[in-house]
C-alpha cells in the first residue's frame, strides 16, 4: 500500500522533530567529546563507552577526531531508523483501519 503525500509529509515532520540534529551532535562532540556525549546523543551507547575506555591507550583521541567526519552519517542512520519505525507504524495503522471497514451488504439496505 502506497503512502499519500500527507502521510509522507507527516513522517518527515516526525523525523525532524524526533530525530537527532547534526548541529547539536557537533556541539556535543566539540564541548563534551571526551565523555563521548555525541555518541550517547546519537544512540551509540556501546561505542561511546568503548571510546571512553580507549582514551587510556590514546586510540580514543584519534577516534574522537575521526568522529568529526562520521557524525553526519550517524545522524542520517538514526533519522532513517526513526523514519522506518514511523512508516511501519503508519502502514500498520492504515491496514488495520482498512480491515476494520465493512462494506454494507444488500440485506441491510433500507428500501
Amino acid at each position: 500500500m502506497a503512502l499519500t503525500t500527507a502521510e509522507l509529509s507527516l513522517i518527515e515532520q516526525r523525523v525532524s522533530n524526533d530525530g537527532p540534529s547534526t548541529g547539536i551532535a557537533y556541539l556535543l562532540w566539540f564541548f563534551l567529546g571526551l565523555v563521548s556525549a555525541h555518541r550517547f546523543y546519537l544512540g551509540e551507547a556501546v561505542t561511546a563507552i568503548i571510546q571512553i575506555l580507549s582514551y587510556f591507550i590514546f586510540v580514543g583521541f584519534i577516534w574522537l577526531l575521526i568522529d568529526a567526519f562520521l557524525i553526519p552519517g550517524m545522524v542520517r542512520k538514526r533519522q532513517d531508523e526513526i523514519r522506518q519505525r514511523i512508516t511501519t507504524d503508519l502502514l500498520a495503522r492504515s491496514s488495520s483501519t482498512n480491515l476494520g471497514e465493512s462494506k454494507p451488504d444488500a440485506s441491510t439496505s433500507l428500501d
